[in-house]
């Protein structure tokens, strides 16, 4: 090797070695901003008193929460109510996620951690935005795959659970930051985020049920809560059966619907009609529509007598009168709440379980001991 040679070697080493030094620097300069986020907040000072909307899109799914009169709605529901604790409960959590491992990453590896933009793609994420009263976006979240913890013997059949997630927080932003929580709770259906508080009918003393088939239709009623049901126009070879009575005789006791429809419908074609009379004066008229996939379209109408003036009793004792009228003063502002509640619900049309509908959907012949015959003319509600 001559002298020229050997000096060209030496300037190729030395830029071979530059070049090495500032990709060591670059990438150290690299994991040290990022280490610099762990055990951070992932969105530092999130104003959560600020937040009016919370947008959630995953795919061909959305869900859009808004804050409208001092009540947290489910937009794509015609605004029906929402879980205002599960509200409060996700946006607590999001102030407080703290980052436990970070790192910069490029546009081609976002399809690996699921976060490409919300869309058709089989490995978009799901947005979470969280919005202003103006509609502005305040912060932002996409959630990519769930992070895998490993099990301590590395079996390669399992694959662990999730104890964390890949998210990415605001916009155009290349830092990739894993939390300790798979936040299961962030779903894109409306219907999960609707306020499942429901009506519950208490104490019935009638109960009718007018099928769009006369004949199938029959009304029960008793005298007492301890008394027996009786069949409304029974004609004499028609008998009860107590324990398939049992069975339709506590309507919308414990209801539980799994959806509510965007609107009110006008009215459902070849409906079912169920009138509940109940001790308190409360009556209860169920319009229930054609099973649908599992489940029944139910809209309710509800109107009470409440008495205005208690009715002493002649033998009442002078002593005793101030607490009865108490006692009447506080059922009466009971009922009236009751009523006002209970109001609310007309407005809709809920998507009841089949299950809690079919057990009170029996025809008249379906309520009587076995042999004994149905009477032609149906008993009106």
């Amino acid at each position: 090797m001559n002298r020229k040679q050997f000096i060209i070697l030496l300037v190729l080493v030395a830029v071979v070695g530059a070049a090495g030094l500032f990709v060591r620097h670059q990438n150290r300069a690299s994991w040290k901003g990022a280490a610099t986020t762990i055990g951070q907040k992932l969105l530092p000072n999130l104003p959560v008193n600020d937040i009016a909307q919370i947008t959630i899109k995953a795919g061909a799914g959305e869900a859009t929460l808004i804050k409208r009169d001092n009540l947290w709605r489910v937009h794509e529901r015609g605004d029906y109510p929402a879980n205002f604790s599960q509200i409060s409960d996700l946006l607590l959590k999001f102030a407080d996620l703290k980052v436990v491992q970070s790192e910069e990453i490029g546009p081609s590896q976002l399809g690996r951690f699921e976060l490409l933009p919300p869309g058709s793609a089989a490995n978009s994420g799901t947005l979470v935005e969280f919005k202003d009263a103006g509609g502005k976006v305040i912060n932002s979240v996409l959630l990519g795959k769930k992070h895998q913890k490993k099990p301590a013997g590395n079996s390669p059949n399992d694959e662990g659970w999730p104890d964390g997630r890949y998210v990415m927080a605001g916009v155009n932003t290349r830092t990739l930051a894993v939390i300790a929580d798979p936040l299961d709770s962030v779903q894109t259906g409306p219907a999960a985020w609707l306020n499942k508080d429901f009506l519950s009918i208490e104490n019935p003393r009638a109960i009718a049920v007018q099928f769009p088939e006369a004949t199938n239709s029959w009304k029960l009623t008793r005298a007492s809560a301890t008394n027996d049901w009786q069949l409304a126009n029974a004609a004499k070879d028609e008998k009860l059966d107590s324990t398939k009575v049992a069975k339709v005789t506590n309507p919308f006791g414990s209801p539980a619907f799994n959806d509510v429809a965007a609107s009110n419908p006008a009215g459902q074609t070849n409906a079912t009609l169920m009138t509940v009379e109940t001790f308190d004066g409360f009556t209860y008229v169920a319009q229930i529509g054609r099973e649908q996939a599992e489940n029944y379209p139910v809209s309710f109408s509800i109107a009470a007598t409440i008495p205005t003036q208690r009715i002493a009793n002649k033998d009442e004792k002078p002593e005793d009168q101030a607490r009865l009228d108490k006692e009447f003063k506080d059922q009466q502002a009971r009922l009236t709440g009751k009523l006002a509640k209970e109001k609310a619900f007309e407005n809709w049309t809920y998507q009841l379980p089949a299950y809690s509908i079919d057990e009170v959907l029996k025809s008249r012949g379906q309520l009587m001991v076995d042999g004994s015959t149905n009477s032609p003319a149906p008993a009106q509600p």
